[in-house]
C-alpha cells in the first residue's frame, strides 16, 4: 500500500476495530464504565450486521444472550425490539437444555443497534479502515486509518468478524470482497503479522436469499411462534408483546437435489482445493451435507423472513460454494422452490483469522499488552459467541485501564466462561460453536438463571444499571420466600387429597406431607398441585419457572454443586504469567512447550490443555506446593 501521510486524529481510552456483535458489545461495555471510546468501522451500514441467518439464539447460543444481558450488554434488549418470530427449543427436555431462539428483522436490528450506538455518552463512532497497529515496548499505542488518521488510545479490542483478506467464492468465480458484498480489510492483516501474530484462514458460507412470491409455501410445514412470547432481555419478562408474528416453514431437498449436487461437486472450490480455509463442522454446506450423509435421500430445509419490509427469505440447510447457474438448477429441485427466483446468490467466504491460544482469558494478546482480540477473528463462529467475547474484552479493556483484577468467568459460572476457555485453552481447528454439550455444569448454567448467576458481578464493576439489579435482588427473594413457604405448609391425607392425588395417577398420602416435596414427584409440578395450595398468591412466570426447577433438581444440583467446588480448588491453584516451565523438572517436554505457549492461570487451566497428562499437573501441584513452603520459610521435607 501507499505511504499515506499520517496526522493526529484524537486520543482515547479504548478503539474498538469493527462494528458487528463483538465491536458493539466491546464498544458499548467501555463507554458504559466511563471510558473514553471511539469505534472504527468500515460503513457504518455494517452495525450490528446479520450478514448470514437472520436469528438470534438457538441452542446453547440462547444461553449465551441471556448471559450478555444480565451483565449488562445490549444483545438481548435489541432483538426484543426487533424481532418477528419467537420460539424457545428443546421444551420437551430438561430445563438445562432449554434454548430461546428468534427471528430478527434484519434491517430493525441494525437500525436499533445503531440508534443504541449514536445515543451512547463516551462513545464516538466513525467510518474508516484501520491498516495499522500503533505497538511500542509491547505496549499497544492507538491504530492508523487507511486516511493516515492516528488515532492514539490505552487499549485497542479488535472485533474484524470476516471482513480480515476476506474472498468470495462461488465455483469457478472467486473476488476479494467482504461479507455480503461490503469491501474486505486487506491491509491490517500485514500490520498483525509484523507484530509476530500469525494467521490462518478460516472459512463460512450462506445461502442463497430467494424472493418470497416466488415460493410454494403450500408444499411446506408452516414453522409458527410460541402462543406465549418469552423475551430474552431479564428486564422485559413483565412486558406483553403485541406483535403479529411471521411463520417459517420447513420443506426438504429431494434425491434430484442431491444429483445435481453430485454432478458438479467438481465444479465446488470446497472440492478442487481452491479453498484453502477450514469450514464449520456443525454448520456445513450443502455440499459436504451430500457428501458426508451419503445414505440420507433428503434434508430438511427452513425458508426464514428476512425482515418484515422485504421479500426476501433466507434458506437455511443449502449454503453453498456452487457455480451460481448450478445454484439456482439445483434450488429449483427442492419441494415448494421449484420456481425461485434469487435475489442474491450463495457464496462462501475465506478470512484471516488467530490462533486464539495466544490470548489471556481476559481476551487480551499474552505478550502485546491491552491489545484484546474478540469475535470470529478469534476462531469462533456465530453473532452470540461475537457479542459475548466482545463484553468480556470490553471489560477487560477497561479493568487495565484502571488498574482493577481482570473479569473472568470461569467454566463452572457461565457458558461464557466455557465459550472462552475452550478458545484461548484448547484452541480450534475449525469454526467454533457454542452448544449445551460443552458445559460441564450445563445443569445450573441454565438460561433462565443467568441472572441469578452473573448480575451481582455485572453490577460489581460498574456495567449494570441500579434498575437491573434491584430486580434481580427482588427476584432472589421471590425465590426464597417461596420455596420456603412451600416447605412449611403441609398436606395432609385426607379423602379429597387422595382423590386428587389419585387422578393425577399419583400416589394417594398415608402421612402428612408438604407442598415442596410433592412437587417433587415426577407427575406432580408447580401448577398442578395449586388446588392443594389455598394460601398461593399469583408469582410471574420467570418465579414459577426457577422454584419448580430448584426443587425437581434439587439433588442433581446439590452433586454438581459438590463437581463445582473440586473444580475451583484446581482453578484457585494460580500459576505465574511469568514461569519459565522449562525450570521445573519432571514436566513432560510436551507440557514445557505448551505450558510456555499458553500460559495459563490456574492449575484448572493447565488441565485441560490438550497433552498435558494427570502426572504433569501432579508435577505442577507439588512445584507450587514447594514454591509455598519456600516462602514461609517451612521445611521442605
Amino acid at each position: 500500500m501507499k505511504e499515506t501521510k499520517k496526522f493526529h486524529a484524537g486520543d482515547y481510552d479504548v478503539i474498538v476495530i469493527g462494528a458487528g456483535h463483538a465491536g458493539c458489545e466491546a464498544a458499548l461495555a467501555s463507554s458504559r464504565m466511563d471510558m473514553k471510546t471511539l469505534m472504527l468501522t468500515m460503513n457504518l451500514d455494517s452495525i450490528g450486521d446479520m450478514p448470514c441467518n437472520p436469528n438470534i439464539g438457538g441452542t446453547g447460543k440462547g444461553h449465551l444472550v441471556r448471559e450478555i444481558d444480565a451483565l449488562g450488554g445490549e444483545m438481548a434488549l435489541n432483538i426484543d425490539k426487533s424481532f418477528i418470530q419467537s420460539r424457545m427449543l428443546n421444551t420437551s427436555k430438561g430445563p438445562a437444555v432449554h434454548s430461546l431462539r428468534v427471528q430478527a428483522d434484519k434491517k430493525k436490528y441494525h437500525t436499533e443497534m445503531k440508534k443504541v450506538l449514536e445515543s451512547q455518552s463516551n462513545l464516538i463512532l466513525k467510518q474508516g479502515e484501520v491498516v495499522d497497529i500503533l505497538v511500542e515496548g509491547n505496549v499497544v499505542k492507538g491504530v492508523v486509518t487507511r486516511t493516515g488518521a492516528t488515532y492514539y488510545s490505552k487499549v485497542v479490542i479488535l472485533a474484524t468478524g470476516t471482513y480480515l483478506k476476506g474472498r468470495i467464492f462461488m465455483g469457478e468465480v472467486n473476488y476479494s470482497s467482504g461479507p455480503g458484498g461490503l469491501s474486505p480489510s486487506n491491509h491490517l492483516s500485514d500490520s498483525l503479522i509484523k507484530l509476530g501474530i500469525d494467521l490462518r484462514r478460516f472459512k463460512t458460507g450462506t445461502p442463497a436469499r430467494v424472493h418470497g412470491d416466488t415460493i410454494d409455501y403450500s408444499k411446506m410445514e408452516v414453522q409458527p411462534g410460541d402462543e406465549e412470547i418469552i423475551p430474552f432481555s431479564f428486564l422485559n419478562m413483565d412486558k406483553e408483546f403485541d406483535i403479529k408474528q411471521v411463520p417459517c416453514y420447513l420443506t426438504y431437498t429431494t434425491t434430484k437435489t442431491h444429483e445435481v449436487i453430485r454432478e458438479n461437486l467438481y465444479r465446488s472450490p470446497m472440492y478442487s482445493g481452491e479453498i484453502e480455509g477450514i469450514g464449520p463442522r456443525y454448520c456445513p454446506s450443502i455440499e459436504d451435507k451430500v457428501v458426508r450423509f451419503a445414505d440420507k435421500e433428503k434434508h430438511q430445509v427452513f425458508i426464514e423472513p428476512e425482515g418484515l419490509s422485504t421479500k426476501e427469505m433466507y434458506v437455511q440447510g443449502v449454503s453453498s460454494t456452487l457455480p451460481e447457474e448450478v445454484q439456482l438448477q439445483m434450488y429449483k429441485t427442492i419441494i415448494g422452490l421449484e420456481k425461485v427466483q434469487f435475489m442474491r446468490s450463495a457464496y462462501g467466504i475465506e478470512y484471516d483469522c488467530i490462533d486464539p491460544t495466544i490470548l489471556k482469558r481476559t481476551l487480551e494478546h499474552n505478550k502485546i499488552k491491552n491489545l484484546f482480540f474478540a469475535g470470529q477473528i478469534n476462531g469462533s463462529s456465530g453473532y452470540e459467541e461475537a457479542a459475548a467475547q466482545g463484553l468480556i474484552a470490553g471489560i477487560n479493556g477497561v479493568m487495565n485501564i484502571k488498574g482493577k483484577e481482570p473479569f473472568i468467568l470461569d467454566r463452572s459460572e457461565a457458558y461464557i466462561g466455557v465459550l472462552i476457555d475452550d478458545l484461548v485453552t484448547k484452541g480450534t481447528n475449525e469454526p467454533y460453536r457454542m452448544m449445551t454439550s460443552r458445559a460441564e455444569y450445563r445443569l445450573t448454567l441454565r438460561q433462565d438463571n443467568a441472572d441469578l448467576r452473573l448480575t451481582q458481578k455485572g453490577y460489581d464493576i460498574g456495567l449494570v444499571s441500579e434498575e437491573r439489579y434491584q430486580k434481580v435482588i427482588k427476584k432472589k427473594k421471590q425465590i426464597e420466600t417461596e420455596l420456603k413457604r412451600l416447605k412449611t405448609i403441609q398436606v395432609t391425607p385426607t379423602q379429597d387429597t387422595n382423590d386428587f392425588l389419585i387422578s393425577l395417577n399419583s400416589t394417594p398420602l398415608k402421612t402428612a406431607v408438604s407442598l415442596y416435596d410433592l412437587i417433587k414427584r415426577p407427575e406432580l409440578n408447580y401448577e398442578i398441585i395449586k388446588g392443594l395450595d389455598k394460601d398461593r398468591e399469583e408469582l410471574p412466570r420467570e418465579i414459577r419457572l426457577q422454584v419448580e426447577t430448584q426443587i425437581k433438581y434439587e439433588g442433581y444440583i446439590k452433586k454438581q454443586m459438590a463437581q463445582i467446588e473440586h473444580f475451583k480448588k484446581l482453578e484457585g491453584k494460580k500459576l505465574d504469567e511469568n514461569q519459565d516451565y522449562n525450570e521445573i523438572k519432571g514436566l513432560s517436554n510436551e507440557a514445557k512447550q505448551k505450558l510456555n505457549q499458553i500460559k495459563p492461570d490456574s492449575v484448572g487451566q493447565a488441565s485441560r490443555i490438550s497433552g498435558i497428562s494427570p502426572a504433569d499437573i501432579n508435577v505442577l501441584l507439588i512445584y507450587l506446593e514447594q514454591k509455598r513452603r519456600k516462602v514461609k520459610g517451612e521445611d521442605n521435607d
